[in-house]
């Protein structure tokens, strides 16, 4: 029983995402660089099928949890994103233009600096959009573990960036990483898009109808060329955000699926990616420029574009800092916006297909994101003291 209620307090607390992504990701790194580094990539390119008289879908494992399984996690980031501009954080407009502005900062200084790193190499400058993102759970899980030291108004300002900066994301993977268009599959994919539409319409308050339809514009998506995460995104915005008894469905949907998210699916994708190959690495090889620019762009670039996007607006008059934030807490803040992780080893797995590439990629991104979280952690610990003051806690989702 100690055991249980021990395991009980760790998955309330906040840092507990964050802490199990740590995890995931070391596991992968010592199985990919041990004995069991064959057996690793042997069951991640195993072939799973659901095939019917002989047509359907097959694809290798890792296929399946970066397609399907990340499609339950972008589908929880489009239930957040619609509670948020319907009733949160991104309701009132004056409430996100500082952190809009940072989170447009953060996005596009990353993509430049990792640019100036890999401009000569076409092959390498398609990943711009690697150290572009967020991990919103690892940063929410870092600052956790400052605890009271900072204020409560410095987490709201990082989960509205970090909620932004996943729609940013969201846009980038549909506008940039569409290939072969299948217009016949994307014709089929209104038809339960018009189911999602009157289900809506409806208020109706049962799920289960919605997931399915859900499940089959997710095939055709996926058999259309457009990256079939976006099927999750777009589902969630059909989810009623209040029924006909006037209950909520996507509050309800979203409570329920977001432990399955944080515990499970991204520690699961944290694992089947980030095993990076060390054997045969040479001091070179964390030099080159995909690597370095990816690991740059998440340290200099996400600094530089969060605090300094965020400066400037606060001194052109057009917002102010958070209340009891200081600007040295921006910028612990701006360096935990450089833990990329889970976001940008998606974007670099649809950015590259080569095993060379992908495993500088990974190098890149855990080095980036490992300097950024124990620069943001040393930075928000000095820079903040321990305060009486409560603050509410809760898991975020995604």
């Amino acid at each position: 029983m100690p055991l249980i209620r021990a395991l009980d307090r760790f998955f309330r607390h906040e840092a507990a995402g964050g802490l199990l992504l740590m995890g995931a990701a070391l596991l992968a790194l010592v199985t990919a660089n041990s004995a069991l580094s064959h057996g690793y990539h042997t069951l991640l390119l195993k072939q799973f099928s659901v095939l019917l008289d002989g047509e359907g879908l097959s694809k290798p494992l890792i296929l399946w949890i970066n397609d399907g399984l990340m499609a339950v996690f972008f589908f929880l980031i489009g239930l957040e994103l619609k509670r948020e501009v319907l009733e949160g954080k991104l309701k009132n407009p004056a409430d996100i233009y500082l952190p809009g502005a940072a989170a447009v900062g953060g996005m596009v200084l990353p993509a430049l600096v990792y640019l100036m790193f890999t401009w000569s190499d076409p092959t390498s400058r398609v990943g711009w959009a690697i150290p572009a993102a967020t991990d919103i759970a690892f940063a929410i899980g870092v600052l956790a573990l400052v605890g009271k030291r900072a204020p409560a108004s410095l987490k709201i300002f990082l989960l509205t960036l970090a909620i932004l900066d996943d729609l940013g994301a969201i846009l980038i993977i549909a506008v940039f990483y569409t290939q072969n268009l299948q217009t016949d599959y994307l014709f089929l994919a209104l038809l339960p898009l018009s189911g999602l539409w009157l289900l809506n319409r409806l208020r109706v308050h049962r799920i289960a109808p919605v997931i399915l339809l859900g499940i089959i514009l997710w095939v055709l998506v996926l058999k259309s060329g457009v990256h079939a995460t976006l099927a999750g995104v777009v589902t969630a915005f059909f989810v009623p955000l209040h029924d006909k008894f006037g209950k909520s469905p996507l509050n309800s949907l979203e409570h329920a699926l977001a432990p399955y998210v944080l515990f499970l699916i991204v520690p699961i994708f944290a694992f089947a990616n980030a095993g990076v190959v060390l054997q045969g690495m040479t001091f070179a090889d964390f030099l080159a420029p995909l690597p370095l620019g990816i690991a740059a762009g998440l340290v200099i670039g996400k600094q530089l574009g969060v605090f300094g996007a965020t400066w400037l607006v606060v001194r052109a008059g057009w917002a102010r800092l958070p209340d009891g934030v200081t600007w040295l807490q921006i910028y612990g803040l701006a360096c935990l916006a450089g833990i990329g992780f889970t976001m940008s080893l998606f974007i670099g797995s649809l950015s590259f297909s080569a095993d060379y590439h992908m495993n500088a990629v990974r190098l890149g991104v855990l080095l980036g994101s490992a300097i950024s979280a124990i620069t943001g952690f040393t930075v928000l610990w000095l820079a903040s003291s321990p305060k009486p003051a409560t603050q509410a806690e809760g898991i975020p989702s995604a």
